[in-house]
């Protein structure tokens, strides 16, 4: 079905089909609040940790393009995307289940790799759906709904370890010993994956290709081998303003990990004077870092309400460059305080940024390109987010204690300046041509 014929779905359709959307985000939400602490459990030192999180841009740099080019050519009777991201949800609460148990580290970073891969497999499938089965006009609220559900997620994922404390869950460890409540947060966590997948591969019917037989009979034993020339194909006719967007995701993908590596232990550190897993504090400290999360996420799920019809009346590029611009004044701004407060209210400036960081892009995307890319051109997208990961997680071990002086909080200050440049770049990006021939193919 191509864009002109696609109906405007009710709410209650875009709703279960971004529904799966809040447990994958669960799963990731786990990690990026948790898993830099349960590393310190294990031993690993803070300028460890970026090559330990190397899995995420690793996985997803091969995974999701793959992934794309393969479910643009595939249909099956359960759907195009939905296979691939039920399957991706299952394996990954696998390892959900199982990484805080484990006795070592080289266990831990290997589920580690085992559900951001599963998770990336899920992940790009969710993105294409949207561009197959939303027309133009209701794109952005699609994914806007979709941040809401990547916030919903990552707000209880990051909370969960605080709530276990309110509950009475033993926070204590000697150091060594990966505490109660980020074990239970876990547990709860396999549920939530497997309950919100299976909702919404129960509750879409996707749309099947047009000219179903002809399409079935030119890939029918052929998908592998179509997806190495799909790729170069789609890399050599990129629309204009997606290179454009990979200068922006260039600088702010390389801060962003150091967000995830480091905001739970500069919080323990300057806040609670807990700078190791052995010192007083720690736990409980590494607990609030999962608050400033769920702060964040909850601005972001505020800013999803507006941003769709924020961007119809001021355009894309500006308002990617006005929440860049916001969420680097935030991680900055964190310099100035030691105060839990405070610090929570910098991660609301930060929320405004990861709201422009997940949403905005993806619509730049889908309006763009070409409707038979649409799967590719997402994995391509995700593309330009790990490569710079990558980049990231290689060298800021070797700068940690010089540069940063072994700081957590200066690389916090280092991600919000990247931010400013990204926000300076995102203002060269123009959709307005690429959109015109996108709609010139459409017909």
């Amino acid at each position: 079905m191509n864009n002109k014929q696609k109906p405007t779905l009710e709410f209650w359709q875009v709703w279960n089909m971004c529904f799966g959307f809040f447990g994958i985000q669960y799963g990731f939400g786990l990690q990026q609040a948790n898993l830099s602490p349960i590393f310190s459990y294990h031993g690993a030192a803070e300028h460890e940790l970026p090559m330990l999180w190397l899995a995420g841009p690793v996985t997803g740099l091969l995974i999701q393009p793959l992934i794309g080019a393969i479910s643009d050519r595939t249909w099956t009777s359960f759907g195009r995307r939905k296979p691939f991201f039920l399957w991706g949800a299952l394996i990954g609460s696998v390892a959900v289940m199982f990484m805080p148990y484990v006795p070592e580290l080289w266990m831990v970073v290997g589920l580690f790799w085992i559900l951001d891969a599963a998770m990336n497999t899920a992940m790009e499938p969710y993105r294409a759906m949207v561009g197959d089965m939303v027309n133009r006009k209701q794109r952005p609220f699609a994914f806007a709904l979709q941040t809401f559900m990547i916030s919903g997620g990552q707000i209880l994922a990051s909370l969960m370890p605080v709530i276990m404390i309110a509950f009475g869950v033993s926070a204590v460890t000697d150091g060594n010993q990966i505490p109660d409540i980020v074990k239970y947060s876990f547990v709860i966590g396999v549920v939530v994956i497997i309950v919100t997948a299976l909702w919404s591969f129960n509750k879409v019917q996707e749309y099947p290709p047009e000219n179903i037989d002809e399409f079935k009979a030119e890939n029918k034993g052929k998908v592998l081998t179509h997806v190495v020339s799909d790729l170069w194909i789609a890399l050599k006719d990129m629309p204009k303003s997606l290179r454009t967007l990979w200068w922006v995701k260039l600088v702010t993908w390389f801060g962003l990990p150091l967000m995830w590596q480091y905001l739970s232990l500069s919080i323990a550190h300057h806040v609670y004077n807990a700078p190791t897993p052995d010192a007083a504090g720690f736990a409980v400290g590494t607990a609030q870092g999962g608050k400033a999360f769920a702060v964040m996420q909850i601005t972001t799920l505020v800013v999803s309400f507006f941003i769709a019809k924020t961007i119809h009346k001021f355009g894309d590029s500006k308002v990617y460059a006005f929440c860049l611009l916001i969420g680097g004044l935030g991680f900055l701004s964190m310099q100035l305080t030691s105060d839990l407060y405070m610090t929570l209210a910098c991660m609301v400036l930060v929320g405004i940024g990861w709201a422009g960081v997940i949403t905005v892009p993806f619509i730049m995307c889908a309006n763009v390109a070409p409707v038979m890319r649409i799967g590719i051109y997402m994995g391509l997208l995700n593309a330009m987010i790990c490569l710079p990961q990558i980049l990231e997680m290689l060298s800021i071990g070797l700068i940690y204690e010089s540069v940063l002086g072994g700081d957590p909080r200066n690389a916090l200050a280092l991600c919000g300046l990247l931010f400013l440049v990204g926000a300076a770049l995102a203002l060269r990006i123009n959709t307005e041509e690429d959109t015109r021939i996108s709609q010139g193919q459409e017909v």
